[in-house]
């Protein structure tokens, strides 16, 4: 297979896709740290792909603290924006298939059916209004790539809603978990295991697409599916948004269709459910 490079190594997605590409014997995909592929570095990127000249490209890095971007939101644009263009010039230059990440984020959320990728990215708050600006700085540059939306991205890796309930469950007896936001969790391995797969075809269906696990569910919902897992005790209260205000404002409703990718790439999609009790058990 042809040299695979992978941006944004030690957060959550990149680590999953170590872990399968390990799992599969993988040898020509790299996993160069922050320090030596800085996405804001043009000069440190240029020498990542005068070294490994890459055919394939994929960017994890992002900025996804969604409160915080509200205040800091020229650093969440280089890193979402610019980043995104920095790496898109040169997989350009190289002839580099780039495969970025994107989020669910970049909806309203007023729809109350699946949202497919023809639907209009309309973001409400800073984090996804940078997330869209980087997709469009991708296919502005780019004929050569795929965009895969995600959503409530969790994992055995990094900081995500799982482990803060599991640390939290195990320090008070009840929680209150906000009940009308609709989304759907995905597993980090399972998006991993789908851009390997895209890889391993040397797929040339380039575009945009959605993927998130099967199913619905609330945060209510995903906290309650956690401690039923666990067979915890600790009673998880349903609340509305407005009794928990952030500095950002979420989509009400985000659910994403999948159909496009399960139809163009023949694979199936696990249910949010059984992939949580895959990552608990590792956990």
């Amino acid at each position: 297979m042809s040299n695979i490079v992978v941006f944004g190594a030690s957060g959550q997605l990149g680590q999953c896709l170590k872990t399968v590409a390990n799992a599969r014997g993988l040898t020509s995909i790299f996993f160069p740290s922050e320090t030596d592929a800085n996405i804001l570095d043009k000069e440190a990127l240029k020498k990542i792909f005068d070294t490994y000249k890459p055919s394939w490209c994929i960017n994890c890095a992002a900025y996804t603290a969604v409160d915080k971007a509200e205040d800091e939101i020229d650093l969440a644009r280089k890193i979402n924006k610019t980043g995104a263009e920095n790496i898109s010039e040169l997989c350009l230059e190289y002839n580099s298939v780039f495969i970025h990440t994107s989020t669910d984020f970049v909806f309203r959320g007023d729809k109350a059916t699946p949202l497919d990728e023809e639907d209009v990215a309309e973001p409400i708050n800073i984090y996804g209004l940078t997330k869209l600006e980087g997709e469009q700085a991708v296919t502005n540059k780019l004929k050569k790539f795929f965009i895969l939306r995600t959503s409530w991205l969790y994992s055995e890796y990094g900081n995500n809603f799982v482990k803060t309930m599991m640390r939290l469950g195990s320090e008070r007896d009840e929680l209150k978990v906000i009940a009308d936001q609709i989304g759907t969790p995905t597993y980090a391995m399972d998006l991993a295991e789908c851009i390997l797969n895209i890889i391993s075809n040397e797929s040339t269906a380039y575009g945009l697409y959605h993927y998130s696990n099967e199913g619905v569910a609330s945060w209510y919902d995903f906290a309650k599916a956690i401690f039923d897992i666990l067979g915890s005790k600790i009673k998880v209260l349903p609340i509305k948004t407005s009794e928990y205000p952030t500095r950002a404002e979420r989509p009400a409703y985000s659910v994403m269709s999948k159909a496009k990718i399960k139809e163009t790439f023949n694979i199936e999609i696990p249910y949010w459910r059984d992939s949580l009790i895959t990552c608990i058990s590792k956990l």
